[in-house]
Order: structure tokens, then sequence, then C-alpha cells
């Protein structure tokens, strides 16, 4: 349970996010909206939300968590930053029919499709399609194979290190994403660090 007296109690530390945030950010600068209210699905330790927020201040940032305790790190991390643009993380389960808001102006999921079951990349495409206007953002980030194969063998081995933990996570293929996204389409494929992509998908 988040502590406002002691925040610091609930914050949780991921370190790829130090390492990635940078290049991401780089991505969202370019194409997101100057104004208008981002949805973070899947918003995790809540480091990536408070960066992107105090680095985009003209846009409003709404993390989202279906972890209560990922909630309360969210929180924990926004109150030591105190910014005016971020909000409070929702209850949020991207595979779930009901999502807890009603518009967007982009979308950001950073790497849940790969540690969540596929329902869940299916549950985001449909809820983006909902919240989202014609032309809008889905920005997703993390490692996709491209016609079935592996850009590099850490790639490989992180496939099949998911899919030991739980069968139904694993590596998704870009051809995948592309067809189950229906009302979207490819925009943009971005190279990112360490055998990443960022894949900007736009809303028809």
């Amino acid at each position: 349970m988040f502590d406002p007296l002691h925040p610091e109690e609930s914050r949780r530390h991921a370190p790829a996010t130090e390492r990635n945030r940078a290049p991401i950010l780089k991505v969202l600068r370019r194409v997101l909206p100057p104004q208008g209210l981002v949805l973070e699905v899947a918003s995790g330790t809540g480091q990536h939300a408070v960066a992107f927020a105090e680095a985009l201040p003209g846009v409003t940032w709404q993390p989202s968590d279906p972890d209560p305790d990922l909630r309360d790190s969210v929180r924990s991390w926004a109150a030591a930053a105190a910014l005016p643009n971020l909000r409070d993380p929702l209850d949020l389960d991207a595979a779930a029919p009901d999502w807890p808001v009603r518009s967007a102006d982009a979308v950001v999921c950073i790497n849940m499709i790969h540690i969540a079951p596929w329902e869940a990349a299916l549950g985001l495409f449909a809820g983006a399609e909902r919240l989202l206007p014609a032309g809008a953002p889905l920005l997703l980030y993390g490692p996709f194979t491209r016609g079935g194969r592996h850009s590099a063998p850490s790639n490989a081995a992180f496939d099949a290190d998911l899919k030991a933990r739980n069968p139904a996570w694993g590596v998704r293929d870009l051809d995948a994403v592309e067809r189950a996204s229906t009302g979207f389409a490819l925009a943009e494929l971005v190279e990112m660090p360490a055998n990443n992509l960022t894949v900007v998908l736009r809303r028809h």
C-alpha cells in the first residue's frame, strides 16, 4: 500500500529503464503530438512515466498498470518528481474489453506484449483503436522477430527464456502485429539499441 509519508518504500527500479529511456524519448519527441493526453499502457515501475512527463511538459502523461504494487511504485516516483502533467496511475488491464479512459491523443506501450499472453496485445490494439482519433500514434517498444527470424542470438535466447517461464509469452513477430492491429497502419520502424525496435502504428 502506497504511503504518501514514506513514498520511497513503494519504489521499484528497473535498470533497463535507465538505459533505454533516452533512445525512446528521441522517438517520442518526434512522433507524439505536442499537446494532449498520452496513455501509457503497462507503466511498470513508473520510471519511464516520470522521465517522459518531465521531458514533454506540453502533454499530459497518463500511466497505467494492472499490478497494484507497480501502481504504487509509479506513485512513489511521481511523488518525488511532483510534475503537474503526470496523472495518478490507472488500474488498466490491456486485455480487458473496457478501459478506465475514454479518449487519448496517443498510446505508448513499452516492453509489454512479449511478457504477456497474446490476448494482451490483441486487447491493446482494440483498446487503442477505441480511444484514438484518426492519424494518432500507437507506439510499441521491445524485441520483435521479422518473418519469424530473430534479429540477434540474444533475442532468440531471451525468447526461449520467456517461453520457459510461461508458454503464453514470447517475442512477437512484426507480421503478426501488423495483421492483428487492423485499425492501424504501420507507419515506421525505428531501430533501437540492444536489438529492440520502436514500432509506430497510426490509427486509420
